[in-house]
């Protein structure tokens, strides 16, 4: 049986790297038989600021309930973005905000500190483009946006195992460099992971 996945990409330029990671994903995976749907955020027609917080539940966009319904079709979810001064791009952090909400991705239990993990049963991968090598990111920095979404979003909502793949340093790539990391990319995605 195909494998479900969704292609998320969170950089707000479609002509960015990002957007041929994403591609060379999408490609990988198909050529193995994989069932392939994408996410471009920057594409989707929603409002990314979460502006009651818990307190009041805002309708979904057309665009954002798709999305959600196709997070719920996928079995392996891979999330493309650049970190931005150590985090997300804001549209992809509105994205996850106006999405992964009580209820829908997680629901709190009554009188507990624990919650209910709602998506369980799916895997993820975190392709992640960076300025710096990956292990200055890490070491020098606690690599925030991978703990934001990998520990805080994604794994918070039961989804796991969630891999990472640093690529970078961009600022300074070649072409030739850029034609191996989405290689590299597409490797991943005829693996699945």
């Amino acid at each position: 049986m195909a494998k479900k996945i969704l292609v998320i990409n969170g950089h707000p330029n479609p002509s960015a790297l990002n957007a041929g990671l994403a591609q060379a994903y999408v490609e990988g995976a198909r050529n193995t038989g994989a069932e392939v749907r994408e996410i471009v955020i920057s594409a989707l027609d929603f409002d990314p600021n979460l502006r009651y917080g818990y307190q009041k539940r805002m309708e979904l966009e057309p665009d954002l309930q798709r999305a959600w319904e196709t997070i719920l079709w996928a079995e392996h979810l891979v999330w493309v973005h650049p970190v931005w001064w150590g985090g997300l791009p804001a549209v992809m952090k509105g994205f996850i905000d106006r999405l992964f909400l009580p209820g829908m991705a997680f629901s709190y239990r009554e009188n507990s500190l624990f919650w209910e993990k709602l998506l369980k049963g799916r895997s993820a991968r975190i392709i992640t483009t960076l300025d710096q090598p990956g292990w200055i990111y890490r070491l020098l920095f606690g690599r925030p946006s991978v703990n934001q979404l990998r520990k805080s979003t994604l794994e918070f909502c039961g989804i796991r195992p969630v891999r990472l793949t640093y690529v970078g340093v961009v600022k300074k790539a070649t072409a030739e460099q850029r034609s191996k990391w989405v290689a590299k990319v597409r490797r991943l995605g005829e693996k699945w992971k």
